[in-house]
């Protein structure tokens, strides 16, 4: 083959490979290009539809949401010096339940989070027999009833000692928030104007947890009834008294942290009022240390936001769709 022979031949190959991408030795051919197993347009995903009823279940910490419908409700009641108005609200969850000791225990456990009764080594409790509070040292969420309590037996119960700092690290913490003052009012009662979370019908020991005959020296109990527990009870342990939306414990038990300030608007009960310079929070719902008429759901009592915890008081979580 002369030199002219074998340059045409090199020539040759290279333009078969940069023609067809093949290398020395492969078969010539076309370029092809795979087609898509599908070009049609895919079908649009359905939006979930949701109503009165619907439940959703947390990843972080378990807790199941019931779903509360956008639309107006009814808030406030004017015979407790509120001016019954309407608004309206988007759709939002609210936690079923109040959040249990074992439920922050695990939000501890991951984040290694310290509370504000921790770090300051101390915190607020209710005495019973003395009807009063007093800042006690190694009072905090471990040790609800005293510096020498402990949670045994308690990790379905809420949690409590808690600051509304504290719980809202928590509802981050589980990709929620706390509820504002109007959600927590109409998750309790609906939009018929209710009284109380199961309807118009006076609190019982079926109903839920507040001062009854198991707290016998405090002279606001009701001593015709038994809620069968002297201090907080198990989460859930009132079904009869859910709300319109399935939302249990909203009267009684532990009273409510949400996440607004008190606007000098909100009916409210002042028995934790120390001065008016004080920056307050709003408490929902009483608590087992509760008269039964601050178990309306329309009746406020202030937290005094430099207050690290107490023992009668907790909180849910709440998220946007």
């Amino acid at each position: 083959m002369t030199k002219t022979t074998q340059a045409i031949a090199a020539y040759l190959l290279l333009f078969s490979i940069i023609v067809s991408g093949c290398g020395p030795g492969q078969v010539l051919g076309p370029t092809i290009t795979p087609i898509p197993a599908s070009t049609a347009t895919p079908e649009p995903t359905a939006t979930p539809v949701f109503g009165i009823g619907s439940t959703m279940t947390r990843e972080k910490d378990g807790m199941v949401m019931v779903y509360v419908p956008a639309g107006p409700f009814q808030k406030g009641d004017d015979n407790n010096q509120a001016i019954s108005h309407t608004e309206s609200l988007d759709a939002f969850w609210i936690d079923q339940t109040e959040v249990t000791n074992a439920m922050f225990q695990a939000f501890v456990q991951v984040t290694k989070y310290k509370t504000d009764a921790e770090k300051i080594g101390k915190g607020m409790l209710v005495i019973p027999d003395l009807m009063k509070y007093e800042t006690i040292p190694g009072v905090n969420w471990m040790h609800p009833q005293g510096p020498i309590s402990n949670l045994l037996g308690l990790n379905d119960h809420p949690v409590v000692n808690v600051s509304w700092g504290d719980a809202t690290m928590y509802c981050i913490w589980a990709m929620a928030r706390l509820p504002t003052d109007s959600e927590w009012e109409k998750a309790a009662r609906g939009t018929d104007g209710r009284k109380y979370p199961w309807g118009n019908e006076a609190p019982n020991g079926k109903l839920a947890n507040y001062a009854d005959a198991n707290l016998t020296t405090v002279n606001w109990a009701d001593q015709s009834t038994d809620d069968g527990y002297k201090f907080t009870a198990p989460v859930g342990s009132y079904p009869q008294g859910a709300s319109p939306y399935g939302a249990l414990d909203m009267a009684g038990n532990v009273a409510e942290v949400v996440g607004d300030d008190w606007d000098n608007t909100a009916p409210i009960n002042v028995s934790y009022s120390k001065t008016i310079k004080e920056v307050y929070r709003m408490l929902r719902g009483g608590s087992w240390y509760s008269h039964s008429s601050t178990l309306q759901s329309d009746v406020h009592m202030l937290l005094i936001h430099s207050y690290a915890d107490l023992n009668t008081f907790g909180f849910r979580c709440a998220r946007s769709p």
